[in-house]
């Protein structure tokens, strides 16, 4: 692990909203203290998130409660989406007044972008925003990889401090943690959650596992184990947290896996799993069936 000072657990945080599709303030207000108890922190509306879907107020009303909650205990991660870069740097800019310390942008995925493409649109965002900013690599949702080489170059931007990256490929976490060797400041941050164990061991700085939501203190334990070289309770908990992690996420889309870990959530009154349109709530026989194994595993 390098000398960035981004590092540890960052939790990938639901967006909790209403029936009515507004954003449940209580709700955030309920999680960050739960986070921040716990040592970790929350990247706001990221992929679990349902980033793509929440409006520019509430993504502004969003940061702004969870930055007054944490209150300085935990950093805050603000995701970015869009295709409209001035409204990205508006929002990038909006987040960072409000508090926002690290801004985690995808890229625009209307287009498919040549490796240059994604290369400029990275650094020009760098260019326009105060925040520092991280590059977000997520395949499964944009359909596109950032090569790693692209990553290599963008490392040496001043104002682009890490990677989260979500792709499942091994040879390439190797090849991105590597270049954290020789940038000190650069963090990789490991999203692909039942991989944690192994990107800390190779040298990563910080996981991002949506299954933190539920657990944040196994991955923290997790974390630390890892850091103190004791892989074999880094691996034991790996091995539990993918168990748990299989609740929510077997046989479902990524979209019916996350209104499933809402439900999980609300068993320890963190939340109501309503969605974002366009996902919606599983069926109540869905639900029970997920609250069930919950409490199975007391």
């Amino acid at each position: 692990m390098n000398n960035s000072k981004y590092r540890g657990v960052v939790v990938p945080m639901v967006t909790p909203v209403t029936q009515d599709g507004q954003l449940d303030i209580k709700a955030v207000e309920r999680i960050i203290d739960f986070f921040a108890e716990n040592k970790v922190s929350p990247l706001l509306m990221g992929t679990t998130g349902e980033g793509n879907s929440v409006s520019q107020a509430d993504g502004q009303l969003f940061v702004e409660t969870a930055v007054k909650v944490a209150n300085g205990r935990i950093l805050i991660y603000a995701g970015l989406t869009g295709n409209c870069f001035s409204e990205q740097v508006r929002q990038a800019e909006i987040y960072s007044a409000l508090g926002a310390d690290v801004i985690v942008a995808t890229l625009p995925t209307y287009y498919a972008l040549t490796p240059e493409q994604m290369y400029d649109y990275y650094k020009t965002l760098a260019d326009c925003i105060t925040g520092p900013l991280m590059l977000y690599n997520i395949l499964a949702t944009t359909h596109m990889s950032i090569p790693v080489d692209v990553i290599r170059r963008l490392a040496d931007h001043p104002n682009i401090v890490g990677l989260k990256d979500s792709e499942r490929d091994l040879e390439r976490m190797a090849q991105c943690i590597e270049i954290t060797k020789s940038h000190p400041e650069f963090a990789y941050f490991c999203g692909w959650a039942a991989q944690s164990a192994h990107a800390l061991e190779l040298g990563g700085n910080g996981i991002v596992p949506s299954t933190g939501n539920f657990v944040p203190e196994m991955f923290q334990q997790l974390f630390d184990a890892a850091v103190a070289g004791d892989m074999a309770t880094a691996n034991r908990l790996q091995d539990e947290t993918n168990e748990i992690a299989k609740i929510y996420q077997k046989d479902r889309t990524l979209g019916q896996s996350l209104t499933a870990l809402k439900v999980m959530m609300s068993t320890k009154g963190l939340c109501e799993p309503w969605m974002l349109m366009p996902l919606t709530r599983l069926s109540a026989d869905e639900e029970q069936t997920i609250i069930d194994k919950v409490n199975a595993l007391d």
